[in-house]
Order: structure tokens, then sequence, then C-alpha cells
């Protein structure tokens, strides 16, 4: 399955969540049900997945915990505040760029309509 299929039905995925639970609850209850989701879907899927930093010679084991890896590497950064900013989509950029990692997903659960909290992020440094 290429990328734009596996992103595809993550996305369907976090839609059925959002119609199921809506706006409004805690970003570990999306987590938890979207890692269930995409597992039923059959996908590969871990959670709070350390990224480590590296510098020079010195290796930070806990820099970052990506939220959700999809088939190691789709990265989905999940959020439930009023607006995606800037700082959202810097965050998920220096995952992917770190990891190694092409494309993500930045989703705030926190919108009425999902559709409009969904971003697809590209990291064109890899």
């Amino acid at each position: 399955m290429d990328d734009n299929e596996i992103t595809s039905k993550i996305i369907g995925s976090a839609i059925k969540v959002h119609k199921k639970i809506g706006p409004g609850v805690f970003e570990n209850v999306y987590k938890e049900c979207m890692f269930y989701e995409l597992k039923k879907e059959g996908f590969k899927v871990q959670k709070e997945v350390l990224l480590p930093i590296k510098y020079d010679d010195l290796h930070l084991e806990y820099g970052y915990r990506i939220d959700i890896l999809v088939e190691g590497r789709i990265i989905l950064e999940l959020k439930t505040v009023e607006y995606l900013n800037d700082k959202h989509l810097a965050q998920i950029l220096t995952y992917l760029r770190l990891s190694e990692n092409k494309l993500g997903l930045l989703i705030n659960f926190n919108e009425p309509l999902l559709k409009n909290g969904i971003k697809r992020v590209v990291n064109h440094y890899s």
C-alpha cells in the first residue's frame, strides 16, 4: 500500500473517531481510539515512540515522543487545540526530520468539522 492509500485510511479512521466522540475530550482519548482503529484496519501501529536526539557525540534517548507511527513511516501528531499554528507545524516537521520520515498528518480533533483540522505535512529534507 502506498503512502497516499495509507493516509486516506488514516483520515477515514480519524473521521470515524471524531464522529463517535466529537470535539472537546483530552488528546489521550483520541490517541487511544486512533491506535485501536488503525490496529483494526490491520496497520502496524506504535504509540508514544521515543525519538532520540543526536548532537555530535551526545545521544539523548528521550528527545521527543511521536504520538502515533503508522507502518514505521507515517507520523501522526494529534492535537486538541483551538487552532493549529506554526508551532504545531514546526513540531511535526522536526519529528519528520529527526526520524528521517517523509510524511506526517497533523490532526486537531478540537474542530467541529474534522477535515478543517487535518494537515498533511511533507518533509522535503529527508
